[in-house]
């Protein structure tokens, strides 16, 4: 199923969903994969612990967020897509980070940790039928589907990309 195909589009998540190709949902998650690939890791090491305005994270934060995100995604994803009923938790994110060790870890270990999550995203939406994928289920910023979910984690991704290409490799 494509991009085209969520319906309805869900409000908040729609930023992200719309960086997202229209393509098959496996192909968009197996290119976001593959993206990861053709990181300027060099670069993000000698910018090293900077971030361009105060209190903001730094790249391994950045990677260490964009790791729990994916698992907690994927987690609604397969609640969802076997029949959940019960209102899905939300997350802190600032939270979550105060609550890493992120920057006391090496660039390579963070970005090795989530393309191994990626890859188990990947199976798990692999394992889901057309009918899965169209269910929905709540969480705390409304109903969604699973083929949203999907297409959350490839656009949540490039979204944070953008921003370290943006913000961080120009300091």
């Amino acid at each position: 199923m494509t991009k085209a195909e969520i319906y309805p589009m869900p409000e908040f998540f729609d930023r992200y969903i719309h960086l997202a190709d229209d393509v098959e949902l496996n192909e968009a998650l197996e290119t976001s994969r593959d993206e990861l690939d053709n990181l300027p890791i060099d670069l993000w090491k000698s910018i090293g612990d900077k971030v361009y305005a105060p209190g903001k994270w730094t790249i391994r934060d950045i990677l260490q967020h964009m790791i729990d995100t994916e698992r907690i995604f994927a987690c609604r994803a397969l609640c969802f897509a076997r029949g959940e009923t019960a209102r899905m938790p939300s997350f802190d994110e600032e939270e979550y980070a105060r609550n890493t060790v992120a920057n006391e870890r090496s660039l390579d270990d963070l970005l090795t940790e989530f393309k191994l999550v990626r890859e188990t995203s990947i199976m798990l939406f692999k394992s889901f039928t057309d009918e899965m994928l169209l269910r929905s289920g709540l969480s705390f910023r409304g109903t969604y589907s699973v083929l949203a979910i999907g297409f959350i984690m490839v656009g949540h991704q490039r979204w944070h990309l953008n921003v370290i290409k943006e913000r961080y490799e120009t300091l």
